[in-house]
């Protein structure tokens, strides 16, 4: 399930960096947005647990998810909505050099999320169990799905409702203890695409496929004829010991956007608003901020309030 490394299957964006609660290796996700365009990012969902409490920290953070949030009646579900909003802002506030309670997030028709006022970086959630997913690009868009590798899709006959023809001919042909995992595999491939392209699950999975691990992962017609080019890129990985981790990039072809600061990329005058509203007493924007430390400097201590210790 592991991208291997030195086929052509391999993809040119990293494997996902693991953060460890609000102090985890933010250098290297953004060493990877401004290297390779793109960063994923996984994490236990323990760790971005937010204060059961449900605060005013809490609240401000979660900013128009807020009544959404309270509408959940099942703890799990609350709790999981929450702290993978939590991890979403800030994965994104890296990128985009502000606290995290000053990103907003909005929903397209099909519930994809997507930053308000900051088209430039594109976004992607998935959570399982207790994995929580984020994937961030520049290059154009970007779906991220995963899932347990053990998960029994094959014995419970789902591959004869997702798979196309070609694929369920590729499937047969593998040694039977090898199906489960290649299903889900593609299962998470499917997924990631589909959150990429913003149908979610109005795009029949019937209706396209890929190829075995191994070689250039594309999207293929039922017949197994090319569906797509070069401008897609595909990685799966496998992650926290036993999850398998997809991820589908497009590349609109302009090249990814090096410096995604919001001071660069939004109007100063709404920055400023934006500041005032949420009671900040400095530039979230500042352009010296550019280490992890700098980072938070302005919302640290604030953003601790928002988890259970």
């Amino acid at each position: 399930m592991t991208a291997r490394r030195g086929t052509a299957s391999r993809p040119s964006f990293g494997e996902p960096v693991k953060i460890s609660g609000r102090d985890g290796a933010w250098d290297r996700v953004r060493a990877d947005l401004e290297e390779r365009s793109v960063a994923v990012l996984h994490a236990r969902l323990a760790d971005w647990r937010p204060d059961q409490t449900g605060g005013p920290r809490l609240r401000t953070l979660l900013g128009r998810d807020w009544e959404r949030y309270l509408e959940m009646t099942h703890p799990d579900v609350r709790m999981r909505f929450a702290a993978s909003r939590m991890l979403l802002k800030f994965a994104a506030a890296v990128a985009l050099r502000v606290p995290p309670q000053v990103i907003e997030l909005g929903y397209g028709p099909t519930g994809r999320p997507y930053l308000r006022g900051c088209d430039a970086v594109d976004i992607s959630l998935s959570h399982t169990e207790d994995l929580l997913l984020i994937g961030l690009t520049t290059r154009g868009l970007i779906g991220v799905d995963a899932e347990r590798e053990d998960r029994p899709l094959y014995t419970r006959g789902l591959h004869r409702h997702v798979c196309t023809p070609h694929e369920l001919g590729a499937l047969a042909r593998l040694p039977p203890e090898e199906r489960g995992a290649a299903l889900v595999r593609l299962w998470t491939l499917k997924e990631a695409y589909s959150k990429a392209i913003g149908q979610g699950l109005r795009f029949r999975f019937t209706d396209f496929g890929f190829g075995p691990d191994g070689q250039p992962t594309r999207v293929l017609a039922p017949d197994g004829a090319p569906g797509t080019g070069v401008e897609w890129e595909f990685g799966t990985f496998s992650v926290a010991g036993g999850y398998a981790v997809s991820v589908a990039v497009s590349d609109s072809g302009f090249g990814g956007v090096r410096d995604t600061a919001a001071k660069t990329m939004l109007d100063p005058h709404v920055v400023d608003l934006l500041t005032e509203a949420l009671g900040e007493d400095e530039d979230p924007t500042d352009s010296t901020a550019g280490s992890d430390t700098d980072v938070w400097s302005d919302g640290g201590e604030w953003a601790r309030g928002a988890f259970a210790r």
